[in-house]
């Protein structure tokens, strides 16, 4: 069943353009110290909860496509969000998801595409 879903987000990408307004090494607009360790942006185009695109990161990994998504919970905001991980290896997703928990301090589940 995720595999449905998986694909699904495969789609978006890449029939959607990739924004990338924050790139890897830029500071978080409400949070300078905060420092985005790959290539953040969006899927133009697209809506997702907040009203804007798609989040995403993108990774190093080109061609690997959605490898994983991440369900956050923001409290000061009072909302959830799904960002996903394009692109990205396996330390990467590691690293999107301590940025989201441990630097922005968002509740932060990650969801792994399985390989077979």
């Amino acid at each position: 069943m995720s595999e449905d879903l998986f694909s699904a987000l495969d789609h978006l990408a890449a029939t959607s353009t990739v924004v990338i307004d924050r790139p890897r090494g830029s500071a978080h607009p409400r949070y300078p110290a905060a420092i985005y360790p790959l290539d953040y942006g969006y899927l133009d185009g697209t809506v997702s909860a907040d009203g804007d695109g798609i989040d995403l990161f993108r990774g190093s990994a080109v061609g690997n496509g959605v490898v994983a998504m991440a369900v956050i919970a923001d409290i000061d905001k009072k909302d959830v969000e799904v960002k996903i991980l394009l692109d990205c290896t396996a330390d990467e997703i590691g690293t999107a998801a301590a940025f989201l928990r441990d630097t922005l301090g968002l509740g932060t589940t990650v969801w792994r595409r399985e390989v077979s």
